[in-house]
């Protein structure tokens, strides 16, 4: 087994639609299982035919979103509300050890695919379960997207400023932090599986990951009752010289946490002073001033642009970064090297793939392009019959 593809050998059912359930399974072929995904014969997975700004892609359902995470992937329609359709995913997940899926209890109750059922008939199987609010509890069957999610579990009503009111994060995080916790869980249930021999079922539940996401705010508000304000571009840490700085041109974030940071940024700034200036030589004292460092810092700032302060104060130790279009961060060098992006060479579509290396690997891509619906029937039919 190839140290950098630790899941080959391992087969995926994606049974899921849209966003979160997708880029689970897409993980876990980047990392070298085999995928199926299972879709209705009559439109497939949603989000083929909606998402991203390329029109004429969706018609055809190929949406850039399905195509963010459809790589690697075998398309399968299947039929469940027939016997004959039934039959055959049952097949499948005795062939599988992963069943992924993002469906409502009721949906897969319905379906006799709930999560009993499924431990009685596949014991060995990890069936792992994403919704939004996770089982038990009134809103166990609510259906959610990412935006619903983001309001409700306080993350849009501390972002933003006191005048912007609540503001959505600009990417669908709570969809991609739950196939992030998805994947992990996964990892859990196979590693216990290689000992017990049984599968198990996992319970994913989109509103915890995004209080996981804020776990130091609900600290901070259990322990203290005091709920988080919106801070607008200032940081978490509420440090002083923590947060963003117009420049000459261009903004910079800085973090300057740590006395070992105000010290660097002082000397990168030209401003020794700051270092015995009663308001800001303690930390103390830089918190009562705050407003005072903060229109130095900006006047310090003014005098050059943020792509020439990123690297002086970089090279200073300053935790700092411009901020960057899109556009901006995948044209750097950083992202480049990584080999972060990957362009698949048949059908030149480019997609993001994971955040993480293992075992020295230049990166982990998917093997093919994201199929068309269906287009991978027949030859897994024939699998499923012994065939090949």
């Amino acid at each position: 087994m190839p140290a950098t593809h630790p899941f080959t050998g391992l087969v995926v059912i994606d049974f899921t639609h849209v966003l979160a359930g997708p880029a689970c399974s897409y993980y876990l072929g980047l990392l070298g299982a085999k995928v199926i995904k299972v879709e209705s014969p009559h439109k497939g997975d949603a989000i083929r035919h909606r998402g991203g700004t390329d029109a004429e892609a969706a018609a055809s359902g190929m949406s850039t979103s399905y195509l963010t995470q459809g790589g690697g992937k075998s398309s399968i329609t299947l039929d469940l509300e027939t016997e004959a359709g039934a039959l055959r995913f049952h097949q499948l997940l005795a062939k599988a050890d992963i069943l992924v899926e993002n469906h409502i209890p009721q949906t897969m109750k319905h379906l006799g695919l709930d999560e009993t059922a499924l431990a009685e008939r596949h014991p060995h199987l990890v069936h792992c379960a994403m919704t939004g609010y996770g089982r038990g509890g009134p809103q166990e069957n609510t259906p959610a997207y990412d935006v619903n999610i983001q309001a409700a579990c306080g993350l849009m009503e501390a972002t933003g400023t006191a005048d912007s009111g609540p503001i959505r994060a600009g990417a669908p995080v709570l969809d991609y932090a739950t196939a992030l916790a998805a994947s992990f869980a996964i990892s859990a249930a196979l590693y216990e599986r290689a000992s017990s021999g049984r599968g198990s079922f996992i319970d994913v539940s989109m509103l915890e990951t995004g209080l996981s996401l804020m776990s130091s705010t609900v600290t901070d508000y259990l322990k203290t009752g005091n709920e988080p304000k919106r801070r607008g571009n200032l940081a978490n840490s509420r440090s002083p010289g923590a947060g963003s700085f117009v420049c000459s041109e261009g903004v910079v974030s800085l973090g300057v946490n740590e006395e070992s940071h105000f010290h660097n940024l002082a000397g990168a700034l030209g401003r020794p002073d700051w270092l015995t200036d009663p308001r800001f030589a303690e930390r103390s004292a830089r918190k009562a001033h705050a407003g005072d460092l903060a229109t130095e810092l900006e006047a310090a700032l003014a005098g050059k642009p943020a792509t020439e302060w990123e690297a002086v104060l970089q090279q200073a130790g300053v935790p700092a970064a411009r901020i960057r279009t899109l556009r901006e961060c995948l044209a750097s060098d950083q992202v480049r090297q990584r080999q972060f992006i990957h362009t698949d060479p048949a059908s030149g579509v480019a997609t993001p793939t994971l955040p993480f290396r293992i075992a020295g690997a230049t990166s982990h891509v998917p093997g093919k392009p994201a199929p068309r619906l269906g287009e991978d029937t027949a030859k897994i039919m024939a699998w499923l019959e012994g065939e090949t």
